[in-house]
């Protein structure tokens, strides 16, 4: 998955304005203790990055 995607994906589940802030400062279990940007900057795939997000906030299937 592309990041570009990865974020479209992230904007349409919890707004423009809250899907930054939620990656910023939201700490999740399934990233290992990580943040969405700490993930990502470790080098973390944006699909797994994706899925983690999915599995930690019931993202509904046909947003998946």
């Amino acid at each position: 998955m592309r990041l570009t995607i990865f974020w479209e994906r992230m904007a349409d589940h919890f707004g423009a304005g809250y899907a930054d802030s939620f990656a910023r400062d939201h700490v999740m279990a399934e990233l290992g203790g990580r943040t969405v940007h700490q993930a990502l900057d470790a080098g973390w795939e944006t699909k797994d990055v994706w899925r983690a997000v999915c599995t930690a906030m019931d993202v509904p299937a046909h947003r998946r």
